[in-house]
């Protein structure tokens, strides 16, 4: 599209010359001067309305155009002229909404930093929080094509920031957990020093039997942070140990019960082998932890069932099912997290890390299965694996 011939100025230029003419000047000399005048202006008009001139390339270029550049782009673009949206992509349009077109930009995003960052002249960038959801977090680029038309790109930095919030709630909620059983066993400490041959015998042993569980809770907590660790450093390596999930499990739960809990195990009698590709570390550890906190959170009478089948999928489920208290459903979503606890005195009592769900949700993933958990108030919970068959 080329540029608008400014009438007015060249009927102006040429009036002018006629005049001069007329007057007596040379006509050579006249004739120049109003060329040269009328390209002047021709040179000095604006683009018409939806031409850009890019300063560097020096091409021009439409917003049709540009829209089709920008259409099929992963991220979020506008054009705008001026303030207002020109256009728009269809990753815009489906996160802005497709009524963005045409409006004053400023209006669309309706922040502080988005309208400061359009207002100001030049390339800049700005933070956006809120602009898609209450949590969303947007990162607004603006790159001007000349005083008019310029490109507004949007990176969702939304996962990035979760990801930092939840590094940051974990080392804030590991340094709790360590300094928990940390102070209960300098405290006690302390006082056996400073009382030395003065305190009584029963409450020395009393001390002492405090600052012993104490001491292995916080190995306990230690060996669980290290294992979660080393899970996750492994998670995008899948296993590839061919291992019988029936006999494994059977072992495991025999060994986490030991004696004195062992007559509340029901086993599993199936006779059939569930050969899968497995860490068999991983996957004693995921046997124990489920098994452990079915012991623990049952009824101290009641039995632990356990169960392996295969699914109508043709994976290996294994159901390690207690008969407790149950749990109730606003806390199910939750349980796989780091350190969280429905009733965080008696998971203490129990002597529960808040970490033995968290490695079982890893464990399962790095084996590419899927975790199930179901409860209900009074009838206990039941906790479900389904891992993938070998071959």
């Amino acid at each position: 599209m080329g540029r608008p011939l400014p009438a007015v100025g060249i009927a102006l230029a040429l009036l002018t010359g006629v005049v001069v003419a007329v007057a007596g000047a040379n006509l050579l000399l006249v004739l120049a001067a109003t060329l040269v005048w009328i390209a002047s202006l021709w040179l000095s008009a604006p683009p018409p309305p939806g031409t850009m001139r890019p300063a560097r390339e020096g091409v021009e270029l439409t917003p049709d155009g540009m829209g089709e550049l920008i259409e099929h782009s992963g991220l979020p673009m506008l054009v705008l002229d001026g303030e207002r949206i020109l256009v728009a992509n269809a990753a815009a349009r489906e996160t802005l909404g497709a009524h963005v077109v045409g409006q004053d930009a400023r209006v669309a995003f309706r922040h502080p930093e988005a309208v400061e960052l359009l207002s100001r002249p030049g390339s800049g960038s700005a933070w956006v929080q809120g602009l898609t959801g209450p949590r969303s977090s947007w990162q607004l680029t603006r790159q001007p094509f000349d005083e008019r038309y310029s490109l507004v790109e949007l990176i969702n930095r939304t996962a990035e920031l979760d990801i930092s919030r939840a590094h940051t709630d974990f080392v804030a909620n590991a340094s709790h957990e360590l300094r928990t059983p940390l102070a209960s066993i300098i405290g006690y400490a302390e006082t056996l020093v400073e009382q030395g041959e003065n305190i009584e015998p029963k409450q020395a042993s009393r001390f002492h039997n405090t600052v012993l569980r104490e001491a292995k809770r916080l190995q306990d907590l230690v060996t669980d942070l290290m294992s979660l660790s080393q899970i996750e450093a492994e998670k995008h390596q899948q296993p590839t140990e061919l291992i019988d999930l029936v006999s494994l499990t059977k072992q495991s739960a025999r060994d986490v019960a030991g004696s004195a809990r062992q007559g509340r195990l029901v086993l599993p009698e199936t006779a059939e082998k569930l050969m899968i590709r497995g860490d068999r570390a991983q996957l004693e550890q995921l046997v124990r932890n489920l098994v452990d906190n079915a012991l623990k959170y049952g009824q101290p009478e009641t039995s632990v069932d356990i169960s392996l089948s295969r699914d109508p999928a043709g994976r290996a489920e294994l159901v390690v099912r207690d008969h407790g208290e149950g749990i109730g459903a606003e806390h199910i979503p939750h349980l796989t997290r780091r350190f969280y606890r429905v009733d965080p005195g008696r998971s203490r009592a129990a002597g529960g890390t808040g970490l033995g769900l968290a490695i079982v949700k890893h464990i399962v993933e790095r084996h590419r299965g899927r975790l199930d958990i179901k409860s209900r108030r009074g009838e206990g919970t039941a906790v479900t694996v389904r891992i993938p068959l070998a071959g």
